[in-house]
């Protein structure tokens, strides 16, 4: 390989606190807590046993649980907030915790995000310090905020496959339409990161199929982890190649994951499971979308292919890239990098004004 190509394309071996791409702050904050290296080789890979693989979900999960208060315990709570908690019922007749976070004076009806959390579809959870943190601070900015504590394929609120965590979501999202007069909602957007962002996409294309997409004003998928494939991905989606084992691994972690949310693969190329493989008539009609990537994320091509696929759709589109970062960098780290999530947040906010 050439040392003229960037990142893992240039040094098989090189980690990302080698990349001289790599903002210094994040490293030094990755260095805390040893995600400044290769993550370690899993104990399973795609051909385990599902019972083990659920497993491992779990055990990687207590570890991630952990992150969200490491690296925002620092900063002074947002101010001016309220949140509460209201619990519905979804589609499949289940309970679902929906986490309201909005400003504590509204003089006038404002936007709402109904916020998909990250995880892979399989593990983590909306109550989590960290996304607790980034709903409240999206709130102060001047939006209601909805964290759906969707079922995942795997960890603590699993084993529930695809469609599950998708229909709660899509619930979610109807139940801030219907309800928006109520809760002071000028409109509804859905946003998430990784999981989430697939998660956010697919009750947009959920949506147009059940023919409520008119409800949603736009969508602001950041990291979008819709591939499903890794074990086998396409040659041109190069970051997969150039960013792997920063944060993320693919041919182990990411491809032996993504099975608990599709256990038998009987829905490797549906759109609602994995949005990077739909058609461009699958996105006619689609709202608005905004598709942010990180510099330095193994999943940041598959997330400007798609962005490509809307925009060749007839959709109102924007890709941003967040340089220096890793996967979700710009979600995590609060303490470490303040103007760079805080420069997030004022562009979802922006972005949901804009509509």
């Amino acid at each position: 390989m050439s040392q003229n190509l960037p990142g893992r394309l240039g040094n098989p071996n090189m980690d990302i606190r080698d990349d001289p791409r790599a903002d210094p702050r994040m490293i030094a904050a990755m260095a805390l807590i040893g995600l400044d290296v290769a993550p370690p080789q899993p104990p399973v890979n795609r051909s385990s046993p599902l019972e083990e693989i659920i497993a491992y979900s779990l055990e990687s999960e207590a570890g991630f649980n952990e992150l969200g208060a490491a690296l925002t315990g620092a900063t002074p709570p947002a101010e001016n907030v309220t949140s509460y908690t209201e619990v519905i019922k979804g589609v499949d007749g289940n309970d679902i915790n929906l986490y309201i976070h909005k400003p504590t004076v509204i003089d006038s009806p404002i936007p709402a995000i109904v916020h998909t959390h990250g995880g892979g579809m399989v593990m983590l959870q909306a109550s989590n310090v960290g996304y607790q943190r980034w709903r409240d601070e999206l709130a102060a900015t001047g939006l209601i905020v909805i964290g759906v504590e969707f079922r995942n394929g795997g960890g603590v609120l699993g084993p529930h496959p695809f469609p599950a965590g998708l229909n709660d979501c899509a619930s979610a999202t109807q139940w801030a339409i219907e309800n928006s007069e109520s809760l002071g909602i000028s409109k509804v957007l859905v946003s998430g990161e990784s999981g989430g962002g697939n998660l956010s996409i697919a009750t947009a294309l959920k949506a147009k199929e059940e023919g409520w997409i008119d409800g949603i004003a736009g969508i602001y998928s950041q990291c979008p982890y819709i591939l499903g494939h890794y074990h086998d991905p396409p040659e041109e989606l190069l970051s997969l190649v150039e960013n792997d084992n920063y944060l993320l691994n693919v041919g182990d972690q990411m491809a032996t994951i993504s099975r608990l949310y599709d256990p038998d693969s009987s829905n490797a190329t549906n759109p609602l499971a994995w949005p990077y493989h739909a058609d461009i008539s699958d996105l006619e009609g689609l709202p608005p979308f905004v598709v942010s990537v990180n510099e330095l994320d193994p999943l940041r091509d598959e997330g400007l292919v798609f962005y490509r696929k809307l925009v060749r759709a007839g959709v109102s589109a924007v890709s941003r890239t967040v340089n220096g970062t890793c996967h979700a960098g710009d979600c995590l780290f609060l303490d470490a990098m303040p103007d760079v999530y805080r420069a997030t947040q004022r562009d979802i906010k922006g972005f949901a004004e804009s509509l």
